[in-house]
C-alpha cells in the first residue's frame, strides 16, 4: 500500500472519528449510560429505587379547614403566560409568548401526570409524593400570586404543632425569570422540620418543551447541568435517577433551544440535586430536576429561588451577570455557561457567529447568510485546498517510481523508507502536502458544525417557502405514515443533494494509482463514507446540511478549476519536453 493511500485512509478515519464524536456530543440518540461531568467527576447513582411515599404517610397532617375548590389563575406578561392551580400552588401551563410551536406557543410546563406538576413541593426527599392539597390563593398584583395552607406536624417527641406553608411567585413584565419564595411559619411549639435530614423538595417541570421524540429525533436532547466554577453536563439513560451531591450555584435541565435553570438564593442550605428521567405515563420519560433542602431548625424560614424558564441564547442569559441589567439585581450568575459550545474552539465559534450575523444584517435571510459565509470560508482556504490537490496529483505522477522502489525493497523496510525519502526529496514532494492543509481546516469544521447545529436564530427561520420553512429542522417534501428504517418518516431532498455532491467529488479526485486490495479499500472509503454520513445527516437541521451541501458543491467547482490548471500545465510540458521525460513539478506560489 503506497503512502498516499495510507494517508487517505488515515484522513478518512480521522473524519469518521471526529464526526462519530460529534454525533455523541451533539446528537445523542439516547443519553449515555454513565453520567460523567465535564471535569471528569462521576456522579453517584442511586443503588436502589425508593417507592414514592404519600404525604399522608409523613408526620405532616392537614388542618381541617373550610371546603376549598380547585381554582385556576393566569398571569400574563410580555414574555410568558402562566396558569396556576391552587392544588399544591403549582403551575400547569407555562407558555413562551415570543416563541411559536406547531400548535401555538412553546409550552415549558409539560405536566406528565396529576401527581407530578411543575414547580411543586414535597415534604422530605425527592422520593416522596408532591403536596396535592388545595391551597388558599391570593393574587397580590398583576405579576405576583401567593398560595398558603395550614398544616400540623409532629415533633420528634410526639407532640404536635401547626405551621403555614406558603408559596409566592413574582414575575417581571418583560423577563423570562421569576422568583419563587417558599416560607414556613410555625407556632411557638414548633421546634424543627426534619424528615431524615431534609425539610422539603422543590421541583422543576417534569419535562420541558417543545415535545420531542427521544427515540427518533437524535438532534434534540435533554441535558442536566450544574454549575459552581464551571458547568458540569450530565446525561442519563431513560428511566433513571441520579443524585448530584456536590456544591453548586445553579442547576437545571436544557433542551436544544430552551431550558429551565434554578438559582437558589442561599445554596448552602440545599442538600443535593436529584436528576430524573423516570417513565411515568404512556412510556413518556420526564426530564426533571429536584432540589432537596436541609432540615429546618426552629419554627420559621423563608427560601428564595430564581427560575429561568426560556430560550438558550447569549443575549437572554448574560443579563444576569450584571445587577443593573436585570430586574432581580442578580450578578455573576454565569447562567450563559449553560449554552452549548465547541469547548476549546468556543472563541472560533464566536467569531463565525459574529460573521454570520453581520452577513445576515445585509442579506436578511439566514439561509443566504449560510451560503455567503460558506463561500467566504472556501475562498479563504482555496490556497490550502489547491496545495492539497496539487500534492495528490504530484503523488499520482511519481507513483510508478514509488511502485518500483516498493517492489525492489519489499523485504527491506528500512531501505525502502530510505529510498522513498530520497525519491520524495529529489522530486520536491512532501507526503504530507495532500493532508495537512485539510487537517488545518478541521477546527473550522467543528466550530461550524456546532454553530449551525445549535444556533437559536435558525429556529423558525425560513429559507425557501414550501421546501425549507425552518432551518432548525430537516427539510421535508413528504411526510409518510410509516417509518423508513434509519431515516424516519420524512422524504428529504437536501441529504440526497449532499450525497450526490460528495460522491461526485470523490470521483473527481480519484487517482487510480492503487491496485489490488488498496484499490478496494479506496473504493470503500470513496463510496462508503458519503453513504455513512448520509444516514447520520439525514435528519439533521437543514441549516447544518445546507452548509455541508454548499461546501461540497464549492469544493467540486474548485477541484474542476484545479484539474483544468494541471491539465493545461501537463499539455504544455508534453509540447516542450526533450528526449528525456521530466516529471511535472507544480510551481510554488
Amino acid at each position: 500500500m503506497d503512502k498516499n493511500t495510507v494517508w487517505a485512509i488515515l484522513l478518512s478515519t480521522l473524519v469518521l472519528v471526529v464526526f462519530t464524536t460529534l454525533q455523541m456530543a451533539f446528537m445523542p440518540q439516547q443519553p449515555t449510560e454513565t453520567a460523567v461531568s465535564e471535569t471528569g467527576e462521576i456522579i453517584q447513582s442511586e443503588s436502589t429505587e425508593t417507592e414514592a411515599v404519600k404525604v399522608s404517610q409523613l408526620p405532616v397532617l392537614e388542618v381541617s379547614e373550610e371546603n376549598l375548590k380547585e381554582e385556576f389563575v393566569t398571569i400574563t406578561t410580555e414574555s410568558v403566560k402562566v396558569t396556576f392551580t391552587n392544588r399544591g400552588g403549582d403551575i400547569i401551563s407555562y407558555e413562551l409568548l415570543n416563541h411559536a410551536d406547531k400548535d401555538g406557543y412553546i409550552q415549558m410546563a409539560d405536566n406528565i401526570s396529576d401527581f407530578n406538576r411543575a414547580f411543586s413541593l414535597s415534604f422530605g426527599g425527592a422520593e416522596n409524593g408532591i403536596i396535592n392539597d388545595l391551597f388558599h390563593v391570593k393574587k397580590i398584583n398583576d405579576y405576583t400570586i401567593g398560595f398558603y395552607k395550614n398544616f400540623t406536624s409532629q415533633n420528634k417527641d410526639g407532640s404536635t404543632n401547626s405551621f403555614i406553608l406558603a408559596k409566592q411567585y413574582t414575575f417581571d413584565p418583560k423577563d423570562y425569570m421569576f422568583k419563587l419564595d417558599v416560607s414556613i411559619d410555625g407556632d411557638n411549639t414548633m421546634k424543627d422540620m426534619d424528615f431524615n435530614g431534609l425539610s422539603y423538595t422543590v421541583r422543576t417541570s417534569p419535562q420541558i418543551g417543545p415535545y420531542y421524540d427521544a427515540k427518533n429525533d437524535r438532534y434534540e436532547n435533554r441535558t442536566f447541568m450544574s454549575y459552581e466554577s464551571k458547568k458540569k453536563k450530565n446525561l442519563l439513560r431513560p428511566d433513571e435517577t441520579k443524585v448530584y451531591d456536590k456544591d453548586y450555584v445553579w442547576t437545571g435541565v436544557g433542551g436544544k433551544y430552551f431550558e429551565i435553570l434554578v438559582l437558589p438564593q442561599n445554596p448552602t442550605v440545599m442538600n443535593n440535586v436529584v436528576y430524573s428521567t423516570k417513565t411515568e405515563v404512556n412510556n413518556y420519560s420526564n426530564a426533571q430536576v429536584m432540589l432537596t433542602r436541609d432540615a429546618i431548625n426552629g419554627n420559621s424560614v423563608q427560601d428564595t429561588y430564581y427560575f429561568y424558564v426560556g430560550p438558550r441564547t447569549e443575549k437572554d442569559l448574560k443579563i444576569y451577570n450584571k445587577s443593573e441589567d436585570n430586574p432581580w439585581n442578580l450578578s455573576g450568575t454565569n447562567l450563559n455557561a449553560s449554552l452549548n459550545s465547541s469547548g476549546i474552539l468556543s472563541w472560533l465559534e464566536t467569531i463565525l457567529k459574529w460573521c454570520l450575523e453581520m452577513i445576515n444584517m445585509v442579506v436578511r435571510n439566514w439561509g443566504l447568510s449560510i451560503i455567503v459565509l460558506t463561500i467566504i470560508i472556501k475562498l479563504l482556504f482555496y490556497p490550502l485546498t489547491k496545495k492539497s490537490s496539487l500534492g495528490t496529483l504530484k503523488m499520482k505522477q511519481i507513483q510508478p517510481k514509488v511502485n518500483e522502489i516498493q517492489a525492489k525493497y519489499k523485504d527491506q523496510p528500512e531501505k525502502l523508507n530510505a529510498e522513498l525519502t530520497k525519491l520524495y526529496k529529489e522530486e520536491n514532494y512532501n507526503p504530507l502536502s495532500g493532508c495537512l492543509p485539510l487537517l488545518i481546516q478541521f477546527p473550522i469544521l467543528i466550530a461550524m458544525y456546532n454553530l449551525f447545529n445549535n444556533y437559536f436564530e435558525f429556529r423558525g427561520a425560513m429559507f425557501i417557502p414550501g421546501w425549507i420553512p425552518d432551518l432548525s429542522v430537516g427539510d421535508s417534501i413528504v411526510a409518510l405514515d410509516f417509518n423508513i428504517p434509519f431515516l424516519g418518516n420524512h422524504i428529504r431532498i437536501l441529504p440526497v443533494i449532499y450525497l450526490i455532491s460528495q460522491l461526485l467529488f470523490g470521483k473527481l479526485t480519484q487517482t487510480n494509482t492503487a491496485t489490488g486490495s488498496s484499490a478496494t479499500q479506496m473504493k470503500i472509503m470513496m463510496y462508503g463514507m458519503p453513504i455513512f454520513f448520509f444516514f447520520i445527516l439525514y435528519n439533521a437541521p437543514s441549516g447544518l446540511i445546507l452548509y455541508w451541501t454548499v461546501s461540497n458543491i464549492l469544493q467540486l467547482v474548485q477541484q474542476l478549476i484545479i484539474n483544468k490548471m494541471v491539465a493545461a500545465k501537463e499539455a504544455e510540458m508534453e509540447l516542450n519536453k526533450g528526449p528525456e521525460k521530466k516529471v511535472f513539478v507544480p510551481r510554488k506560489k
